[in-house]
């Protein structure tokens, strides 16, 4: 199995890095009338029309205005959402920087005209021209959420928040005196390097790492070692948002990485978790709603990129999920938010969190992204 996901995933990121300097498609230059359908790759918790909660529905209004269907396929990883997008038959995608920078190498998304999205203006200025989607000084989408990777913890188990990473990498016992074996977890995704390369950035700074997504030999070697002792601590890689909420409340995992939105829902269901980001810092991930090359839809999808940057719209979506807003009026456009949402959300943080972005080579400088993703995938399974 893991042979297999190695070869595929390294295929597909060979591919769209290869690709890189094909010239890009023209953007549309005006927007008609809708199509009837949208098809949207996003991640889990980010399209609600009120199946989960009746309160949270940000995509009946849309539909009932522009007479645009949404179909949702949910995407657990950045990973699959290359593959998804790499296949086609999507019109978006809501692509974080790990994943963005290889859908517009490989020429899987097309540069927007933002003229012809009147919302535009209402993004936060700290993400606009953000280099995970702006390339050549060609718009490929439209920001949607950001957030830290934080880390989430059993208050049963710390009676205090954590103050560092090291519960999670290093073996010990945690404050309820057991040992952190088979109590912890990482992220099933190649990315995830980039967190161990930020933990060892600050407790060995004789490495001399200055970007966890910038790793030389010498550097990255010493992150694999890390990870590879860090393997026999974790009881699961997670990538599934629902089976990660459920190991924590049923099978004693104490320690993770993990988004808002899980914290949210454990925290809704009066279970004992909190989160914190460490002294150490964190990775994150600033998502953007990216069109497909190909799209068949394309009127309704830049109806849905102008919708979705709506105050209340972007309010909601950081309600539910536990994620921040592309759109600082959202801070106080949401009741579902509240007042203090941001702030909770870590609307302040922004410069304390490395985005994800695709690692390059550089020239040779530094280790690629291909390589991440066969040496993960090798950790993963114990070699």
């Amino acid at each position: 199995m893991f042979v297999h996901k190695t070869a595929l995933l390294s295929a597909i990121t060979t591919a769209l890095l290869a690709s890189a300097s094909i010239q890009a498609a023209e953007p549309l230059k005006a927007v008609g009338a809708g199509e009837g359908q949208l098809d949207i790759v996003a991640w889990p918790g980010y399209i609600e029309r009120g199946e989960s909660d009746k309160a949270y529905d940000w995509v009946t209004g849309f539909e009932k205005e522009t007479g645009c269907k949404v179909s949702v396929k949910t995407a657990a990883t950045s990973d699959e959402m290359v593959s998804l997008m790499a296949k086609g038959g999507y019109d978006l995608v809501t692509a974080s920087g790990d994943a963005s920078l290889r859908l517009i190498g490989g020429k899987r998304v097309q540069p927007i005209n933002t003229a012809l999205i009147p919302n535009w203006k209402n993004i936060d200025p700290r993400l606009k021209d953000g280099p995970w989607y702006v390339v050549n000084k060609q718009v490929y989408g439209t920001p949607y959420q950001w957030g830290p990777n934080v880390l989430m913890y059993n208050t049963n188990v710390f009676k205090i928040a954590p103050d560092s990473w090291s519960v999670v990498f290093d073996p010990q016992n945690l404050p309820d005196g057991k040992a952190n074996k088979g109590r912890v977890q990482a992220y099933d995704g190649p990315i995830y390097i980039a967190d161990a390369a930020l933990y060892l950035k600050a407790t060995k700074p004789e490495l001399g790492i200055k970007s966890p997504y910038e790793l030389t030999e010498t550097q990255y070697k010493a992150v694999l070692d890390l990870l590879r002792a860090q393997q026999p601590l974790v009881h699961r890689y997670w990538h599934d948002a629902t089976v990660q909420m459920s190991d924590f409340k049923n099978e004693g995992v104490a320690a993770s990485s993990t988004w808002g939105y899980m914290v949210n829902g454990l925290q809704a269901d009066k279970q004992p978790v909190a989160s914190t980001i460490p002294k150490e810092g964190v990775t994150g991930w600033a998502d953007t709603t990216m069109l497909h090359a190909d799209a068949k839809h394309p009127n309704c999808a830049y109806k849905w990129m102008d919708w979705s940057l709506q105050p209340k719209v972007q309010g909601d979506v950081a309600a539910w999920f536990g994620s921040l807003p592309a759109v600082p009026a959202a801070c106080k456009g949401s009741e579902l938010l509240g007042a203090e949402g941001c702030k909770t959300n870590g609307f302040d943080q922004f410069d304390k969190i490395a985005f994800w972005k695709t690692p390059q080579a550089e020239g040779g400088k530094f280790v690629p992204y291909s390589r991440w993703t066969q040496d993960y995938i090798a950790i993963m399974g114990g070699r």
